[in-house]
């Protein structure tokens, strides 16, 4: 496979560049997260370090899923759980704590091919939903061919939903992707800004609640 490795650490890499290769891949290094949003999309696997200077990971491995489903394993040194579960919640395929044997690596990587690809998010820049308009390029939305003007965390939730059309999102999701924290699931902060986008829109069924799971995007 044509492998993507960002790393940093330019001991690690050379490691990683020399255990790889010797399974037959071909290596394609990037030390910033600019560099790996750039190769991201020509490569088949890529394996993704968090602690980048440029950029943290997670918000690399977002940017790289919302336009691929190319097959990601974080590798990294963080070991907190809930820094593993961000990760799997971001979009990888698996999470891998150093230090670590190639061996590990190896069935790891076999293990995320054999499953086969995740669904391809939605790659129009513009989703309707009955007359309501949302573009996700522009961060624009209108209802019935008028502009609504929404704050940045109300169109965030919104375009978070408005990807995957249907797909339900836990709260503890939403929160990671567009607070950055989990954690803040006990807060109510989520629930008055679904509230917000109820009311601008003027259309209630917009934002569905599914009691004791989250979110999806509905009908009007």
């Amino acid at each position: 496979m044509r492998v993507l490795l960002v790393e940093d650490d330019d001991r690690l890499a050379a490691a990683l560049t020399t255990a790889l290769s010797r399974h037959g891949h071909q290596i394609v290094r990037a030390g910033l997260a600019v560099d790996a949003l750039r190769l991201a999309g020509g490569v088949d696997f890529v394996l993704l370090d968090l602690g980048l200077p440029d950029m943290d990971g997670l918000e690399a491995l977002r940017r790289v899923r919302r336009v691929s489903a190319v097959p990601i394993i974080v590798v990294t040194a963080r070991t907190e759980e809930r820094e593993v579960l961000r990760g799997l919640r971001s979009g990888a395929d698996d999470y891998l704590v150093k230090p670590f044997r190639t061996a590990e690596l190896m069935a790891r990587m076999e293990a995320v091919v054999r499953r086969g690809t995740r669904p391809m998010p939605a790659r129009d820049h513009v989703v309707t939903v009955g007359d309501v308009r949302i573009d996700l390029e522009t961060r624009q939305v209108s209802v019935g061919g008028e502009a609504v003007t929404l704050t940045r965390r109300e169109f965030d939730v919104l375009a978070l939903l408005a990807r995957q059309p249907g797909v339900v999102r836990s709260r503890e999701e939403i929160l990671d992707e567009v607070w950055g924290d989990p954690l803040l699931s006990a807060s109510r902060s989520l629930d008055v800004h679904v509230a917000g986008l109820r009311a601008k829109t003027g259309r209630p069924g917009l934002v569905e609640t599914l009691r004791g799971t989250g979110y999806r995007l509905g009908g009007q």
